[in-house]
């Protein structure tokens, strides 16, 4: 009994926090990662700046902070037309999914997500992403029917008292 109550609690307070796999990145790791990308540009080398530059791409769009993200959707979108590999393509399109599924744009998210399934069907992170997507728009789905029925309610019972003050 006592497993079934916690295996409950860790499914309510998951359904709340919103517990997504997605890892965060601090500010420490990206201002590493800037550094990185200074110390890449004072080179003669292509390869080495734009590893770099992705390693700050996934800094970014994995931030808490939402300025970070834009500026990380913002990088990615810009490299992406130049882009060949379909190993890179598939990388910056799931990182974009990221930043948009932290932005709050799921429907981009899911999009970019499928995106790197065609590419590679059986890819774990973007099936993971798609999930935690899937998971997100139910989550908010449930908590918005939530919040008009208690709205619907508290109406219904303001009308019930006032005309019950009537007679």
């Amino acid at each position: 009994m006592d497993a079934k109550f916690s295996k409950f609690f860790d499914s309510v307070t998951s359904f709340f926090s919103g517990g997504d796999q997605i890892p965060w990145a601090d500010q420490d790791i990206i201002l590493g990662c800037e550094r990185e990308v200074a110390e890449a540009a004072k080179g003669d080398s292509d390869e080495p700046k734009n590893e770099s530059i992705m390693r700050l791409s996934w800094a970014l769009v994995h931030s808490k902070r939402s300025e970070d993200v834009q500026r990380g959707i913002a990088m990615l979108e810009a490299s992406l037309a130049t882009t060949s590999s379909p190993l890179q393509r598939r990388e910056k399109l799931y990182l974009l999914g990221v930043g948009y599924y932290r932005s709050g744009d799921y429907s981009r998210s899911r999009q970019l997500a499928e995106q790197c399934l065609e590419i590679a069907p059986d890819w774990r992170q973007a099936l993971s992403l798609k999930k935690a997507i899937e998971d997100k728009v139910a989550k908010d789905g449930v908590i918005g029917i939530g919040i008009t029925a208690t709205g619907v309610a508290l109406i219904a019972g303001g009308i019930a008292a006032a005309l019950a003050r009537k007679k």
